[in-house]
């Protein structure tokens, strides 16, 4: 298990990668990760260039409680916390306002499988209506999101995608963005061609396709 220093400077990375890539502006979005039992998430208020890996704070995942770290944690901890507490194989949330992926589901549709490379890293994407940020009803839903899959589009808020280490998650939120980029893009020619079902299964099948996930569960590339 990594230590809580390697896990804060893992959420210091990828929260400036967030920002560099253009999925978050301002002080928006969060990201977590578990460590033991607790998780450690992104302080309210804060830009992830403003921030030190010091910043982060950690909270008891049973508790909810803020336990290290003098900050307060994202207003979005409820969420978070149904995350890890409804999969144990979850070590890590992202939490970002892609503007393609948003486009899409503001405009009433859906983000499906396009590519062999959204099979692989996203396999589905769930969605939900708007609700209300910060609260008990929206991380209820996403903990009944998340038992299903690894991605969840929010409308007009913003998506969710996590992994077994913050690198997984980090990579399925580009991978959504992307397909988001696609779809829109093929919109402006004609509706596009998502993957049949078959399709999805026999990419999924894949021994190369299964080989590539399976790198992901190490923290830093190899």
């Amino acid at each position: 298990m990594d230590s809580k220093d390697e896990v804060r400077q893992d959420l210091l990375k990828y929260g400036n990668l967030l920002t560099q890539k253009g999925l978050v502006v301002a002080a928006g979005g969060n990201i977590s990760a578990r460590c033991g039992n607790l998780m450690y998430i992104k302080p309210s208020g804060f830009a992830f260039d403003e921030l030190s890996a010091e910043d982060y704070v950690g909270c008891d995942i049973a508790t909810g409680q803020a336990v290290d770290g003098n900050r307060k944690p994202s207003c979005e901890y409820l969420a978070h916390l149904a995350c890890y507490r409804r999969r144990n194989d979850v070590g890590a949330v992202v939490h970002a306002h892609p503007p393609m992926a948003l486009a899409v589901v503001n405009a009433g549709e859906q983000i499906r499988p396009l590519t062999p490379d959204f099979v692989a890293y996203l396999g589905r994407v769930e969605h939900l209506p708007f609700i209300v940020p910060g609260g008990p009803e929206l991380a209820e839903a996403v903990g009944e999101k998340v038992a299903r899959a690894s991605a969840i589009v929010m409308q007009n808020h913003g998506a969710i995608t996590v992994g077994r280490n913050l690198r997984e998650a980090y990579y399925r939120m580009l991978v959504l963005e992307d397909a988001a980029k696609s779809i829109v893009a093929s919109y402006a020619i004609r509706p596009p061609r998502f993957l049949t079902d078959q399709e999805v299964d026999a990419i999924s099948n894949m021994e190369a396709e299964a080989y590539r996930m399976k790198l992901l569960a190490n923290r830093v590339a190899q």
